[in-house]
């Protein structure tokens, strides 16, 4: 409800001639946020599948949201929803056992659903809930995504001389700023806006 209150307060733009992009977003993979949340009990050897591990996880590595936002803002064709996600959605047991694959641990001991909610809060909900989701709407513009596999994902995360550091995923306010500043003005001379959460 309080994604499509967002997405409506954003579309009202529209009624002034602004071009809108509201991007739905997936589960973000960079330095910090869920994943730095996930990585503790994968290091200690307890890692594992929420629950069944059967619920499809839509995800999207930090590197390649940021340059959605630059294609959204970039092409004026584009308006309306837009999911930013990967092209290649997985199941939660295809991501724990490909991010214990990348951290070289077992990755078998389910979690419980009140366990992860006392360590993430409500945003448990959203591991625990299932959408298969695709971005048709970025590939069928030209998107190319850089980090299509989970696997290859959670690689460059994860590795000790991570060449891009992701800070703007652990600051998505001053990503906010900086991709605002960076947006350019469509041929028209309309303003053109991609809505950020």
């Amino acid at each position: 409800d309080v994604c499509l209150a967002w997405e409506a307060e954003a579309l009202a733009a529209e009624q002034f001639g602004v071009r809108v992009v509201t991007l739905r977003t997936g589960i973000v993979l960079g330095h910090g946020g869920a994943l730095a949340k996930m990585l503790l009990p994968f290091k200690l050897g307890a890692g594992g599948p929420l629950g069944n591990g059967r619920q499809w996880m839509p995800w999207i590595h930090v590197a390649d949201m940021a340059r959605l936002y630059l294609h959204a803002a970039a092409s004026e064709s584009l308006r309306g929803p837009m999911n930013a996600v990967a092209p290649n959605p997985v199941r939660n047991s295809e991501f724990t056992k490909a991010l214990g694959r990348a951290l070289h641990r077992p990755a078998f001991m389910p979690a419980p659903y009140i366990g992860l909610r006392i360590v993430f809060g409500e945003f448990a909900k959203v591991l625990f809930a299932s959408q298969r989701v695709v971005p048709k709407v970025a590939l069928d513009t030209g998107f190319g995504f850089e980090f299509p596999e989970i696997a290859g994902a959670l690689a460059e995360i994860l590795t000790p001389e991570h060449p891009r550091g992701c800070p703007m995923a652990m600051a998505p306010a001053s990503l906010s700023v900086i991709l605002y500043a960076m947006l350019p003005a469509s041929k028209s001379g309309k303003i053109n806006t991609v809505a950020l959460p």
